[in-house]
């Protein structure tokens, strides 16, 4: 049995909880989070409760692995807590609040004291299994050359989100709709497409009326990558809407998933199109390929799975010497096209070069 703490008792805590209180080869042995409601949720998971790693420390014998779940800007100081008591980390997304102290981590982490511990970054979405499906036909050569990709992250939070932690609603603690919320779509765009090399981006209207809420709010984006691909992508998290991932494919029970899944990404390629979470290809298949013919479709049926299930079997496999899904330089160099995306909002209209 691996054994398991996880710090941080906020939204995403519980929810890796129940994956490692359900995968048989792993226990949960503590929750660590200084909030007083933490220790009612510890009680509900039946596992110890500590305000902090140090309690944790002197109380239990060190775990074998930590899952990190702490505001943005904690990331960094946390996980090298962990690895110096010699503990393998999953850390929740983004890697750090900034890309100079999410290259500081990973040189400390190469450090030879450290080098047995492994790393893997919780960009979960990497195991939904609509961006398998997605990376399945892509790489199938079905739609041909890829040519370009439209994406939309677009829906409502409420005041109670901000309200629950208000470091989001300050870019200067980690807050803000590109490293929440988009940082999953850019690193789901690197993992189909490659790496992004170039960005230009114009922000949304602000929205919200409390002078406390600083971070921004969305941005409409424009994408190039090294193979070539193109992309235009709208973020924004003050907007009702059903076209965002979460309404799409059910991904988190607190946000009601879409009847038919209203389309998030469309992926367009020399041969076909294809339309995601519907996992609709659009093509001229048996015919003259013109648009005076009818486009036909495909539909490919998509097995539901739960990704933060998955991923906890992934991290096991790491622990036990597989390669990570995700590694540490895969989420700096997401962090990297967020902090872009932020110089390229702020800028003067030019496009900035990764």
């Amino acid at each position: 049995m691996i054994r398991i703490v996880i710090v941080g008792a906020g939204l995403i805590g519980p929810r890796h909880a129940q994956s490692v209180l359900s995968n048989a080869n792993t226990s949960l042995v503590a929750l660590i989070d200084p909030s007083p409601s933490a220790e009612s949720i510890a009680e509900r998971l039946q596992t110890n409760y500590f305000p902090s790693i140090e309690a944790m420390l002197q109380t239990i014998p060190v775990p074998d692995a930590a899952i990190v779940c702490t505001p943005n800007n904690t990331h960094v100081s946390v996980t090298r807590s962990l690895l110096s008591h010699g503990m393998h980390v999953l850390l929740e997304k983004p890697i750090s609040d900034t890309v100079a102290s999410g290259r500081d981590l990973l040189e400390f982490a190469s450090q030879q004291e450290h080098r047995h511990l492994r790393i893997l970054v919780g960009h979960h979405r990497r195991f939904n299994p609509y961006v398998r499906k997605t990376k399945e036909i892509i790489d199938s050569g079905s739609l041909g050359r890829i040519i370009a990709v439209n994406g939309l992250w677009t829906l409502f939070k409420p005041d109670d989100y901000f309200a629950a932690a208000p470091w989001r609603r300050s870019s200067s603690s980690g807050g803000g709709v590109i490293p929440i919320n988009f940082v999953h779509d850019v690193d789901i765009l690197h993992y189909l497409f490659g790496p992004i090399v170039r960005i230009h981006a114009e922000k949304t209207l602000h929205q919200r009326q409390d002078p406390s809420h600083d971070a921004e709010e969305g941005a409409a984006i424009i994408i190039r990558f090294a193979s070539g691909v193109v992309g235009t992508f709208l973020v924004c998290d003050a907007t009702p809407s059903p076209y965002n991932f979460e309404s799409g494919t059910g991904e988190n029970p607190l946000i009601p998933k879409m009847d038919g899944g209203a389309d998030f990404y469309r992926v367009f390629g020399s041969e076909a199109s294809l339309s995601v979470p519907d996992m609709t290809r659009w093509n001229y298949d048996g015919t003259e390929k013109s648009w005076n013919q009818p486009l036909t479709r495909d539909r490919f049926a998509v097995e539901e799975e739960t990704s933060f299930d998955l991923q906890l079997k992934h991290f096991v496999d790491v622990i036990q010497g597989e390669e990570p899904s995700c590694s540490g330089e895969d989420a700096l160099r997401a962090l990297m096209a967020c902090e872009a995306v932020r110089k390229a909002m702020e800028g003067d209209g030019r496009s900035i070069d990764l």
